[in-house]
């Protein structure tokens, strides 16, 4: 059976979203990114230059192989992610947006109110909006309401590489959720993302975890199985945990 994620109505068979920042070069962002599976790939607005396409970071990507997803890495307000949103879709990019409202530089929190408002009038201008969120299960709802493609709470800080923080509120949110949830930022290890996967998340998105691994592209290929492997733990139906021993060999019948 085939298992893939639909956002929108498009069809992706990797459930792994990377993004693009911080790399020591576009040549190893563009293995790291191949290595990985993603389909789906974020690019901050700020570090492109759309007038020019021999940009480095764009130019490294098949832009018929990737959904590019431009992200408003560095917004304070909605007006703000709105501004850079239709940019993108002015120079050229595909309609889709990340949405990230941060005012706080210290710990890149999303900002809440500001993020709803942006979504609600992206929504509207006609764009296909993944909003950065708190793992709020409230605001996923009313981000949802409003039009919005996914949900994506965060796991824990943008960067911090300390894995699922939040995993209570985002298993509400899962279980309410009728549009995909991505489980982004601060995702650190593979296995980070084998638990969001086993917590039935459709998806999840890591970026710094590659770009500053020794070894980004072989890093991006362990995320890319952890992945597929926490899905598949998902999907198997796994029993539920015991305080006590469950013998898996019988206790009686033993050959004398």
């Amino acid at each position: 059976m085939s298992d893939n994620l639909v956002i929108a109505g498009r069809t992706f068979s990797s459930r792994l979203m990377v993004g693009t920042g911080k790399f020591s070069s576009a040549q190893v962002m563009k293995e790291a990114v191949e290595a990985s599976g993603a389909e789906i790939v974020t690019v901050a607005l700020r570090r492109v230059d759309l007038d020019a396409p021999s940009d480095n970071m764009l130019a490294a990507l098949d832009m018929d192989k990737y959904l590019v997803l431009a992200n408003t890495s560095g917004a304070r307000d909605a007006k703000e992610a709105v501004r850079l949103a239709k940019i993108a879709r002015d120079g050229g990019l595909p309609p889709w947006v990340k949405i990230e409202v941060t005012p706080d530089p210290r710990t890149l929190l999303p900002d809440p109110v500001e993020t709803l408002k942006a979504a609600e009038e992206l929504v509207k201008a006609g764009f296909t909006v993944l909003p950065y969120m708190p793992a709020d299960p409230i605001l996923a709802k009313h981000l949802e309401e409003v039009g919005c493609a996914t949900v994506m709470p965060l796991g824990s800080m943008i960067g911090s590489g300390m894995g699922i923080r939040t995993r209570d509120a985002i298993e509400i949110i899962i279980d309410n959720a009728r549009v995909p949830v991505v489980v982004d930022a601060g995702l650190g290890l593979p296995s980070h993302a084998a638990e969001a996967m086993e917590m039935g998340a459709d998806a999840v998105l890591a970026n710094t975890a590659l770009a500053i691994a020794r070894d980004p592209k072989q890093i991006a290929e362990g995320f890319k199985l952890a992945t597929i492997a926490g899905r598949m733990g998902y999907l198997s139906g796994p029993g539920a945990a015991s305080r006590e021993a469950r013998a898996s060999s019988p206790l009686t019948g033993f050959i004398r």
